[in-house]
Parts: structure tokens; sequence; C-alpha cells
């Protein structure tokens, strides 16, 4: 009996190790794509960060016309503090607002604002909205458009600000934004504080079906 149970536990244990490596191995054929829990973990974090809170996101894949193979970025953010706030960079792994394009992207020139200003429960959305249908209407440039234009220019994939970027067929991978965070003026009692939020978990977003 003590043999049986010995040989019964030597074949359970090799079941166990044989589904571990191919969950590996499927990990590792699919190197773009993030576990559900991280991408959870990630959602709850940043829908809770303060002051400033990202409560939507989403990620799609083109081949433009001119400019290859990219990666679109939608986002809302939300002013969850107490406070008026005005944005003035967003950052990404060390690169800022003013470094997240490709110096020789002729969709970086003449595309930022100079600040955003968010008051206590304001909302924001960074989108192009033929990439992201129903994204709102407002100020941009090449046809595009959002509540503040493109800012970081969030059409496009940002050169080294992602670890990973959406793909043509499925599964469609994952974008991954480490240190992301933004600088910005808290406005408190009439002082006026330049502050940086940046995050203890990164931005990690499910790519949607690509754009075409």
């Amino acid at each position: 009996m003590k043999a049986q149970g010995a040989t019964e536990y030597l074949v359970l244990l090799a079941v166990v190790l044989i589904v571990a490596l191919v969950s590996v191995a499927l990990l590792s054929f699919f190197p773009g794509m993030a576990s559900d829990a991280q991408i959870t973990q990630s959602q709850t974090y940043w829908r809770s960060a303060q002051p400033i809170s990202v409560i939507e996101w989403a990620a799609r894949y083109e081949n433009a016309s001119g400019v290859g193979e990219v990666t679109h970025i939608y986002m809302k953010i939300r002013n969850s503090g107490s406070y008026p706030v005005r944005l003035s960079k967003i950052l990404i792994n060390g690169k800022n607002t003013s470094t997240l394009c490709a110096s020789t992207g002729w969709w970086c020139a003449n595309t930022h604002v100079s600040a955003i200003y968010l008051y206590p429960g304001d909302e924001k959305t960074f989108a192009a909205s033929y990439v992201f249908p129903g994204a709102p209407s407002g100020p941009g440039t090449y046809g595009d458009s959002s509540d503040v234009g493109r800012f970081f220019v969030p059409e496009y994939q940002m050169p080294g600000s992602m670890s990973a970027s959406c793909t043509r067929s499925a599964p469609y991978g994952t974008a991954v934004m480490n240190n992301f965070g933004f600088e910005y003026t808290e406005y408190i009692e009439g002082q006026q504080i330049t502050k940086q939020e940046i995050g203890t978990k990164p931005i990690v977003i499910k790519c949607m079906e690509n754009v075409n």
C-alpha cells in the first residue's frame, strides 16, 4: 500500500510539472501577452490613484500609411483629488512629454498643448476618434480629435517607452508602460506646488482587435 501511494504521488507530481512546463511554454510563445491578474491589478491600482487616476484605457494596432506599424493608445484620466491641478507632463519609463516621440516623427511637431487644467472630478481623454469610435471631439491635429488634442501623442507607439506593443492578429498582445506617471502643479489654498505622481504598478493594456 505504501509503495502504491508513493507511486501515485510521483505520477501526480509529474502531471503537475508537465502542466507547469506547458504553461511556461505558452507564455513564452506569446511574449506580448500579460496575465489577466496583471491587467486587473494594474486597472485597480490606477483607477484608485491620487490625485490623478486613469479610469479607462485601450490599445489597438495599425499599419499606418507612411508611418508603419504603430500602437494607438486611448486613455481617460480624472482628477480624483481635492484640489485643482495643472498637468504639465506625462512620464513613461524615464521619458517625458517632450521626448516621447521619435525625433523624426512628423506628427510630433506642434501637437502638444502647454498644460491641462483639471478641477476635482474633471475628466480628460487622450484618443484618436478614427481609431476609437466614440472618443470625444475637440482640438487636435491631422484630423484626430480628443479632449486635449495630442498632449503626449497617444496615437502612436512611443519609442522606448512601451515594453510590448499590439500585433496584427489574435492574440493581439499587450501594451505595457512602466514607471508611468504625471508631473503637475497642485493649487492648495493659494499656493502652487509642483509634484510628480509615479505609479508603483505599470499600465498594462490588453490590445483590442486591430484597426486594419
